[in-house]
């Protein structure tokens, strides 16, 4: 059964990032990587944006984040030189981020995945927040974070039901989730209901897509 409190979803979610955020804006995002940066660069800069590029609303989570600080997001890639968001595809971030064969690997699945967006996370791996080709959201209005690995057997799997997980979990206040793996919060009673939406809507109800170069 999943959790319906609301501190464990969205922008209440968010919000309590943002309080563990506030003691030590300055501290790295990543301890294990320190070209992610700090959470905060010097002082918060709120971003004033309404939706997505055509038209997708902003997921409750981020719409909180945003209202703080968009620097963190401004250095991985999130806005174009006019201060719009501006999505990549998957295909276009595995090449920036792994190089080839991994972006013409990659690219076939760029549909299924819609604009994409570079968020820290992961040494050899990568963490990217999917819009789905309809702007596909799960009940707490959050588009899915799925991981990007290259080793062994290259794989997109769905890691974190939104952006207010991913972020939270990053914060270092989500408590770990029962089992292992990349997509362990299908096992976590508070997220295992919206991990199955997006498992349902974007996989056919699977959790992971494997490429095969």
């Amino acid at each position: 059964m999943s959790s319906t409190d609301p501190r464990d979803h969205g922008s209440v979610l968010v919000e309590r990032v943002i309080a563990a955020v506030a003691a030590d804006p300055g501290r790295p995002v990543l301890g294990y990587n320190r070209f992610a940066g700090p959470w905060v660069e010097g002082e918060p800069r709120p971003r004033g944006v309404d939706a997505f590029p055509g038209g997708h609303p902003l997921s409750p989570g981020l719409r909180a984040w945003l209202a703080y600080d968009g620097g963190m997001l401004e250095r991985h890639g999130w806005f174009d030189e006019d201060g719009n968001l501006a999505p990549r595809t998957l295909g276009e971030i595995a090449a920036e981020e792994f190089g080839e064969p991994w972006g013409s690997c990659f690219e076939p699945f760029s549909e299924r995945f819609g604009g994409c967006f570079l968020l820290p996370g992961g040494s050899d791996s990568r963490r990217v927040l999917s819009l789905g080709p309809n702007g596909e959201r799960d009940g707490s209005g959050e588009y899915p974070v799925f991981a990007l690995d290259v080793d062994d057997l290259p794989c997109a799997v769905l890691m974190y039901p939104g952006f207010d997980a991913y972020l939270a979990d990053t914060a270092g206040i989500l408590h770990p989730a029962e089992g292992e793996g990349y997509d362990a919060l299908k096992n976590d009673r508070r997220y295992a209901h919206r991990m199955r939406t997006h498992a349902r809507d974007r996989f056919g109800g699977e959790y992971e897509l494997t490429c095969l170069p």
